[in-house]
């Protein structure tokens, strides 16, 4: 089995927010002493950036780097913290598995809200305002490396540029356990949400009707296995949301399960 290091990255939008308290509940759950990995901050040099969404996520970028050798596992509190992500692997040159039950494929142009979380996936191959990917460091991924499961939930315009783009959309999230993996190396993005909030609550932006727990589970478990994984990104829930420890201990049962498929 590969050896391991877990990332706190607690910026949301690059910023701390008060009660959101997932990433440190993450830590604290024992799951980097659990399989042997050390536990590391991101800690960003906000004065060295304009924008504290750049500056957080070449923190996370230099975090990975710092530790060749080691597959990454980051808990980080927004999507937006693929951009770091994937600075941090890019000598890998990896393919992107992105699971979500939203596309994070909205532009400037199509997104009704204006919500940067909602754009990362097309920041990532080049879509859009890119001011934040570039600030990172980043040349845009080929929309023919990327496969988005399941993304329920998606705005009018960015389904619209979602079906013309070259991006592989397992709207089937069963199909996943069927998809042909490549041999190519992985960034593996698991945004907790594609969960069913019966199962994963303190979601902020909760989509109804998704896979169960033991579906995505089960789905990671066989990616993690058949693939050559570089790096693993949970985006997490919003503990200002919950009162109790079900979404934690549901994040576990993912984390888990890449375990078992990385050993197996």
């Amino acid at each position: 089995m590969p050896d391991f290091v877990c990332i706190g990255m607690p910026y949301f939008l690059g910023e701390l927010v008060e009660g959101r308290d997932e990433v440190e509940a993450m830590r604290a759950s024992g799951i980097a002493a659990e399989i042997g990995a050390p536990w590391v901050d991101v800690r960003p040099d906000f004065s060295a950036d304009a924008h504290p969404i750049v500056a957080a996520n070449r923190a996370l970028a230099a975090a990975i780097q710092a530790h060749p050798g080691r597959v990454p596992i980051v808990f980080a509190a927004d999507c937006t913290s693929a951009l770091g992500a994937m600075k941090g692997l890019e000598a890998h040159r990896p393919h992107i598995f992105w699971y979500d039950a939203h596309g994070d494929f909205n532009t400037p142009e199509t997104t009704p809200s204006g919500f940067l979380g909602g754009m990362p996936l097309a920041m990532l191959v080049g879509r859009g305002d890119l001011t934040l990917a570039q600030g990172v460091g980043l040349t845009p991924t080929p929309e023919e490396h990327v496969i988005l499961t399941d993304a329920r939930d998606l705005d009018p315009g960015e389904a619209a540029a979602l079906r013309a783009s070259r991006v592989t959309h397992l709207a089937r999230f069963e199909d996943t356990l069927a998809f042909l993996m490549t041999g190519r190396p992985i960034y593996l993005h698991l945004d907790t949400d594609i969960v069913d909030p019966a199962e994963m609550p303190g979601m902020s932006y909760a989509a109804p009707g998704g896979p169960s727990l033991a579906a995505v589970a089960a789905s990671v478990e066989r990616v993690a296995h058949d693939g050559h994984v570089a790096g693993l990104l949970l985006s997490l829930w919003n503990g200002a949301l919950v009162e109790d420890d079900a979404a934690l201990n549901a994040t576990l049962t993912l984390v888990r399960a890449f375990l078992a498929g990385m050993r197996g």
